[in-house]
């Protein structure tokens, strides 16, 4: 028989120490004194060594159970808080929120969403799981995320889309380059430039997958860089140009530094969407976040960084 004890052996042993004798104790533990006896002979056999003694009528504890009452309270006071956790989850008071979208940029637009968020739920924790960017909806679906921001449409019977908000990509050149004062750009156009992108692989890249693939159409030269903010002042001074979001270089464009503008004639634009996992009821803390990023979206708040 496996000899493992239990919690309840711990709490026994821990009241009979505190209280001296089996007659407190077992009034404490709302036992029989003949059934605490037998529950702590039942200990001691499942040891294989005495745990107290008795003397004139008091228990006093041997050298083993002095080390297992060293152990009891650790262990039972992380008991009482794990159910109280565990209480807190059920209620939706507390938890984790773990997030990542298909973009690098994502704490541009965090703290805009955070700071609304936690003076509702204080105690729920919001977390960016950055190396789920690239395929967060597979995290999604290995259990690693509880929401996905995504701008890749997609039909899954496991997961659920709530629209966000619609953005557009555009071109951005300096004011001096050859394309400034075009009124749209095409495919064709960026045959002879210089691409600034992000580092993706071209299956990763929007321009590629929408535009330059399906027109076969290859810049003259491309160039992956990891940040936003360098890939526009690359822009800046000529060295190229790139496509990104129109409301992340608005502040560029209207100081009149950069120009944006339209890819192909009709625009280029994106639906943005929450994926989660399909449940009947999700938590109250999940639908709120979702519902802070559609009323904090890029349209209104200039703040999802991402192409």
């Amino acid at each position: 028989m496996p000899r493992h004890l239990e919690v309840r052996h711990l709490r026994l042993i821990e009241t009979v120490a505190r209280e001296g004798g089996i007659t407190k104790a077992a009034h404490r533990l709302h036992l029989t004194q003949s059934a605490l006896s037998h529950q702590l002979r039942d200990i001691e056999e499942k040891l294989g060594i005495r745990l107290f003694i008795r003397l004139n009528k008091r228990m006093l504890l041997t050298q083993a159970g002095e080390r297992l009452l060293t152990a009891a309270p650790l262990v039972l006071d992380e008991l009482r808080r794990a159910e109280e956790d565990i209480r807190q989850i059920a209620l939706h008071r507390e938890g984790l929120l773990r997030i990542s979208t298909e973009c690098y940029t994502c704490y541009h637009w965090l703290p805009a969403v955070l700071k609304p968020f936690q003076e509702v739920f204080p105690r729920i924790e919001v977390r960016i799981v950055a190396e789920a960017t690239r395929r967060p909806v597979e995290a999604l679906l290995d259990g690693r995320l509880d929401l996905a921001v995504i701008s890749t449409a997609m039909r899954n019977r496991n997961l659920t889309f709530k629209p966000l908000f619609r953005d557009e990509l555009v071109v951005i050149a300096s004011p001096e380059h050859r394309l400034a004062s075009r009124p749209y750009v095409t495919a064709k156009d960026l045959a002879e430039e210089h691409l600034l992108v992000y580092a993706l692989p071209n299956e990763e890249l929007t321009v590629f997958q929408k535009v330059l693939v399906p027109a076969g159409v290859k810049p003259r030269q491309v160039s992956r860089v990891e940040l936003t903010e360098a890939i526009i002042e690359m822009v800046k001074a000529g060295l190229g140009v790139s496509v990104m979001a129109g409301w992340a270089v608005a502040p560029s464009v209207e100081a009149g530094r950069l120009r944006a503008l339209p890819l192909t004639a009709r625009g280029l634009h994106r639906q943005w969407s929450a994926a989660m996992i399909r449940h009947k009821a999700p938590p109250p803390y999940l639908r709120k976040f979702v519902e802070l990023i559609a009323s904090h979206s890029p349209a209104q708040q200039k703040a999802l960084a991402c192409a």
